[in-house]
């Protein structure tokens, strides 16, 4: 094919035989071409109307030649197209082979005839081959994938009549009839997405009705129609019917089948939506026809960028600004302003916005200079703007739907060595062309601050004051007033007379006060106390600093008085407090020490063995770690009158005097009554009575014990106490229970006793609960592991080492007091 020549095969076939319309595409496709000599009774006019025919005279004659001049129209479109996209093969051999036009014209034809491929069907396959756009990526799919081989022929003759095309309006027409009709699709439309969120009808084809565009040339905001839906999931919306969906959209009557709405967009911003008609269903849904649509809207949004729209449906659609235009209105704000750039990514997402542009009203919130801030990265100046629902989303939200953002309140941060500095401000952010600007407007904090400083002043009773020496003008707040007990009307005190309102006894110390502030001319502060006309006297603490003028004298004071009389009074009720707690400590202190010394005194914390009879006594005392947890444990081994041997222990409950000065009166009262000769169980029974009555709300524990030396037997009875054990022949083993409650808690009680024969060789333990007692596990428990370590101790000889040897492995953890008798039967 030379230079000069028409492409030899043109799309004009397969589209006019497949019943194309006028050159705007209007009415759907009837599967027949516009034949003239079919001798029906209408004939197609170029809108897609019909009007009828005049037999053979001179109206059928017009209508005729409309019908011709009309597919003579359309064959040249389609030619025009065909010889774009044959003039880019063209170039890409001229620039590969470095040959001329006429020679790679007719290197063309060669190949062409070469591979069995029409010329249009190779100079796709060639532009396919030397781009690396979407459409080139759709081709090398289908080819791999053996589909459809005119796939990149149709996308790029679409391309390459959009590239002829003056308006979106010659742009739909060519999607429509070089990539959609192949598809079923009868119809188109184009939308602009403004930055009211409204939508604006740019560009249309196959729709009969010449007046459905004017009706539908703007989509006000909030009316849901498909392409709103797209737009606002930035994500292909499809619907199988129209009709079913229940949406208004341009030619619902004309196409009640299928939609579909794919935004359209590049670089991150979705600048409108394509919106496909089908009279039918949908085609099946697959994932390669659906990035044919993609690559389809990808071409509307290049149109709608460098386009502009038809003039008879665009009305007033939205038309980028030039960079210039846009710094040039910056600057005329007064509101701090950014210019952000979206940085694309592989995949043409804006991963960060560059800060083009600061206007000269911008001071960043945080301090920084402007320096720190133009020419960084949105997220490596206000890293914080990343949190969810920020100000990083709210921008990308804009960037890629158009829909400008304004809110009267948002909080922006920013970190600043390592520190959040936040502000609250009025932010406005919309997008013109493919530049963002951020607007915001700090909250004017003054009258905010000042409130905040009356509460605080109002809360702190303070009042500030400026005075003048050399006018002698004397300012003072409100507080004030009320701090001297003045009314609001009356004449400021000035500082030389302040010691005339003092105490008589601090005027010396006013006097210090006002010779460093008024003489040496530095700033000073004392506290002293006011009288009041009315009376009442009051603690303040006064502050100052002298004002300097241009010579290096002093023309004014500036200071403030605070009423610190509350604090006063707390100070002195504070140490009144902290004088009679250390008072109540040494009483404690002292009482603790009187009760250790009645304790130590009855009952050593250690007495080696004593000898009664055949019976060899040791015990150990261990006393509470704490001098205020004091307790009342005792003991007691005692030969009797009538030769048996009493052995007791008991413990009194409570702390301190109390307990100590109890265990006392119960360990002298067991002794008195012992000597009567009676047995363990009536004797715990007359020292129930007497705990019940004769002492003050007492309550004890105790195991009584008399020994008979000749017989070796041994009676005990207890009073709610842990049973002594036994240690014989290697094991260790308690003493078979016997009832008894508690000394004191009823006036009259019984008490059970029991009897063992004891042998040469035994040795009996009796203990109170200090020696098992713990926390975290029961009281069966510790008893068990206080059988475990007795017979450990079996086998020491001594009778010392083993009451050592239950001390020192106890598994007590309550701090208590300790009390532990040690008796071997030689």
């Amino acid at each position: 094919m030379h230079d000069s020549q028409p492409p030899r095969d043109t799309p004009e076939q397969p589209h006019a035989d497949a019943g194309r319309g006028s050159d705007t595409g209007h009415g759907p496709d009837t599967g027949h071409g516009p034949d003239t000599g079919r001798g029906s009774d209408t004939a197609r006019t170029s809108a897609g109307g019909a009007v009828p025919r005049a037999g053979g005279g001179v109206m059928g004659r017009l209508t005729s030649t409309v019908d011709r001049l009309s597919r003579e129209l359309t064959r040249a479109q389609a030619q025009a197209d065909g010889r774009a996209l044959v003039e880019l093969a063209k170039g890409i051999i001229v620039e590969r082979l470095g040959v001329s036009p006429a020679e790679a014209g007719r290197q063309l034809d060669s190949l062409a005839e070469q591979s069995k491929l029409s010329v249009l069907e190779l100079a796709a396959d060639l532009v396919n081959q030397a781009s690396h756009d979407r459409i080139a990526e759709l081709a090398r799919e289908f080819v791999a994938g053996a589909g459809e081989p005119s796939v990149g022929f149709r996308l790029r003759s679409a391309e390459a009549g959009m590239l002829g095309a003056s308006d979106v309006q010659a742009v739909a027409q060519s999607v429509l009839e070089h990539a959609l009709r192949p598809l079923g699709a009868q119809a188109v439309a184009i939308w602009a997405a403004n930055s009211d969120q409204s939508l604006t009808l740019v560009g249309w084809a196959g729709f009969a009705d010449e007046q459905e565009a004017v009706r539908w040339r703007h989509v006000p905001p909030g009316v849901p129609v498909p392409a709103r839906r797209a737009l606002t999931d930035r994500a292909p919306v499809a619907y199988e019917s129209l009709a079913a969906a229940g949406l208004p959209s341009i030619g619902q009557r004309e196409f009640s089948g299928g939609r579909l709405a794919v935004p359209a967009g590049a670089g991150g911003r979705i600048t409108g939506v394509l919106e496909i008609c089908w009279p039918g269903a949908l085609p099946a849904r697959s994932q390669s026809l659906q990035r044919q649509f993609e690559a389809l809207a990808e071409l509307c949004a290049t149109a709608l960028d460098s386009r502009p729209a038809s003039g008879g449906a665009a009305g007033n659609g939205d038309v980028d600004p030039q960079t210039a235009d846009l710094l040039e209105l910056v600057h005329g704000l007064h509101d701090p302003c950014l210019v952000l750039r979206p940085e694309l990514d592989a995949v043409g997402r804006a991963g960060d916005y560059l800060i083009d542009h600061l206007n000269p009203s911008f001071e960043d919130f945080a301090g920084r200079p402007r320096s720190a801030i133009v020419g960084a990265r949105l997220l490596e100046a206000y890293p914080l703007a990343a949190e969810p629902g920020g100000l990083f989303e709210k921008v990308e939200h804009v960037l890629a739907t158009g829909e400008s953002f304004r809110s009267p309140r948002m909080d922006l941060a920013a970190l600043v060595d390592g520190v959040p500095l936040t502000t609250r401000a009025r932010v406005s952010i919309s997008r013109h062309g493919t530049r963002v600007v951020v607007i915001w407007r700090p909250e004017d904090g003054a009258a905010h601050v000042a409130g905040l400083l009356q509460h605080a002043q109002r809360l702190g009773r303070i009042g500030g004051f400026e005075e003048n020496l050399h006018t002698g003008e004397i300012a003072w707040n409100e507080t004030l007033f009320d701090l001297h007990g003045l009314p609001s009307h009356a004449d400021p005190i000035p500082l030389e007379r302040l010691p005339a309102h003092a105490h008589p006894d601090d005027e010396h110390t006013i006097g210090r006060f006002l010779r460093t502030l008024l003489h040496h001319q530095r700033a000073a502060s004392t506290a002293f106390r006011l009288q009041r006309a009315d009376g009442i006297a009051r603690h303040i603490r006064v502050v100052a600093e002298p004002v300097l003028d241009a010579d290096g004298r002093i023309a004014a004071v500036r200071g403030a008085y605070q009423d610190v009389s509350a604090q006063h009074w707390t100070e002195v009720a504070l140490a009144a407090t902290r004088d009679q707690l250390a008072h109540s400590e040494q009483q404690a202190a002292e009482r603790n020490r009187l009760a250790l010394q009645l304790q130590h005194a009855i009952m050593p914390p250690s007495r080696g063995p004593l000898d009664l009879h055949d019976l060899r006594v040791a015990v150990r005392y261990r006393p509470a770690e704490k001098d205020h947890l004091v307790g009342g444990d005792w003991y007691d081994a005692l030969a009797l009158p009538s030769g048996q041997v009493l052995l007791c222990v008991g413990d009194v409950a409570g702390h301190g005097i109390e307990a100590a000065t109890g265990m006392v009166a119960l360990r002298n009262a067991l002794r008195g009554l012992a000597a009567t000769g009676a047995g363990p169980g009536q004797l715990l029974s007359w020292l129930n009575t007497v705990t019940h009555h004769l002492t003050d709300n007492v309550t004890a524990t105790t195991i009584c014990a008399l020994y008979e030396p000749r017989t070796r037997a041994l009676r005990w009875a207890r009073a709610g106490h842990l049973p002594p054990l036994l240690l014989r022949d290697g094991r260790a083993g308690e003493l078979p229970t016997v009832a008894g409650i508690l000394l004191g808690a009823i006036d009259q009680a019984d008490y059970e006793e029991g009897e063992i024969q004891l042998r040469p060789g035994d040795t009996l333990m009796m203990y109170t609960d200090g020696l098992i007692e713990r926390r975290d596990r029961s009281l069966e428990e510790s008893l068990d592991d206080l059988l475990t370590t007795a017979g450990d101790a079996d086998g020491l000889t001594e009778l010392d080492r083993r009451l050592d040897h239950l001390l020192r492995y106890s598994s007590s953890d309550t701090d208590d007091d300790t009390c532990l008798i040690g008796i071997t039967v030689r």
